[in-house]
């Protein structure tokens, strides 16, 4: 698959959303409360998508996966680690989606590629994330691409449910 990706848009916010949200109800379906997964909103995602982008300050980027037709298929989002109000001067990959239908593709690969060595120029000595502890797929992704948990784990809450998140780490070059 021929990608292109590129720096997310305001344009691009409508399609990110739908990537997202499809994202979100595919890969944490019996993972997270049906009911919070039913709930989610393509329209108010995309608003939330737009807000962070006109009021960003450079520090997060953001990514889309361009297929060969131009049309988007996959999404990253990368910056400093969030650790309440310190700044360890690593960085954090919040977000990764691909379109359902586009998922063992190389979609993922390419973001995830694209946003270590975004990160590595920047100068980050590691980059960090958050998965759920129960989503085996997404584990192994991370995994196969050299991140491994680093015995942080903490509980996210959905609809009321604490679901438990591990933090993975992978040292980069620099």
């Amino acid at each position: 698959m021929s990608l292109r990706i590129r720096e997310m848009t305001l344009a691009d916010c409508d399609r990110v959303a739908r990537i997202r949200v499809g994202g979100w109800r595919s890969a944490y379906r019996g993972l997270i409360p049906q009911s919070y997964l039913d709930g989610l909103s393509v329209e108010a995602d995309a608003e939330r998508r737009r807000t962070h982008l006109a009021q960003s300050d450079g520090s997060v980027v953001n990514l889309v996966a361009e297929d060969a037709g131009g049309g988007l298929v996959g999404w990253a989002c990368h910056g400093p680690y969030r650790d309440g109000e310190v700044r360890t001067g690593e960085a954090e990959l919040y977000a990764l989606y691909v379109h359902p239908d586009q998922v063992g593709r190389g979609v993922g690969r390419a973001l995830l590629t694209e946003s270590v060595a975004r990160c590595s120029t920047a100068g980050h000595g590691r980059l960090l994330l958050w998965v759920l502890k129960e989503n085996d797929r997404a584990r192994r992704f991370y995994e196969r691409a050299g991140f491994r948990a680093d015995g942080a784990e903490e509980p996210f809450e959905v609809d009321g449910v604490a679901v438990p998140e591990v933090r993975y780490a992978r040292s980069l070059p620099g």
